[in-house]
């Protein structure tokens, strides 16, 4: 008679073939279980991004102000500005511009001189965006532009170049704006007595100076106090929409930074 097994007692090869495969389904549930986790931390953890990656994202953000901003935002109501040096015996003293019209979006061949828009067509610019100004004293009138470039880069390039072009008085810029029955009702480009430029962001601000009234065009670098005056003036409403367009951009990051 064969010898009695009992049912507990397994032969050994059979209970080796048991364990293998429970070991085998154990390590894979533990590496599925970790594939898992690695995918939830790469979600949650900051991404970062490379140099170049940065200077598109923040280019990105520069580039869309102008879409998303209203008119009346990035040119303020506003824009202050310091007072000659003859005058500033009192460090709390500020002057301020008010603005006294928005002009439509236009190419920036239309909006500018020949040579501006030479520089700034090379450098890819599409629109010009532009207001006109007037000082406390209705005295003084300012046009200022807003040109939109691709890039920072091409930004701070074209203004570096059309600040070479020529002194502040005779170096190309925005055209006049005009505005009916306002203090710029005759500002012309003929009236123009100083420009300049400046980059922020995306962006090339241009502005130009010259007098509300009728006065002909003659170099203000003679009057050594209207030069200052209009400088400060036409410089304080660039960079009120500089403060605006130019305004720094927060470092890109993951979640959080479209696309990511």
């Amino acid at each position: 008679m064969p010898a009695y097994r009992s049912h507990d007692q397994e032969p050994p090869k059979r209970r080796g073939r048991g364990c293998r495969v429970g070991v085998t389904a154990l390590v894979i549930g533990v590496i599925g279980l970790a594939v898992s986790l690695f995918g939830v931390v790469t979600q949650v953890m900051p991404r970062h991004f490379s140099a170049a990656q940065q200077r598109q994202i923040t280019d990105w953000e520069y580039g869309k102000r102008w879409r998303v901003l209203p008119a009346s935002q990035i040119f303020p109501a506003q824009a202050k500005y310091a007072p000659p040096a003859a005058l500033d015996d009192d460090q709390s003293l500020t002057l301020a511009a008010r603005r006294l019209g928005i002009a439509r979006q236009s190419t920036c061949k239309a909006g500018s001189d020949a040579a501006a828009a030479a520089v700034l067509d090379r450098y890819g610019c599409t629109v010009l965006l532009r207001a006109t100004y007037t000082d406390e004293t209705d005295s003084y009138v300012v046009t200022v532009g807003a040109a939109v470039m691709p890039g920072a880069a091409q930004a701070k390039a074209a203004a570096r170049e059309l600040a070479s072009a020529g002194t502040s008085g005779t170096a190309p810029g925005v055209h006049a704006v005009a505005f009916k029955n306002t203090p710029a009702a005759w500002f012309t480009d003929q009236r123009r007595q100083l420009s300049g430029s400046m980059a922020a962001g995306d962006y090339v601000i241009l502005y130009t100076v010259g007098y509300a009234d009728s006065r002909p065009h003659e170099p203000v670098s003679g009057d050594a106090y209207a030069d200052a005056e209009m400088t400060n003036a036409g410089q304080g409403v660039a960079h009120a929409v500089f403060s605006v367009l130019g305004a720094p951009v927060a470092p890109a990051h993951c979640p959080g930074t479209p696309g990511c």
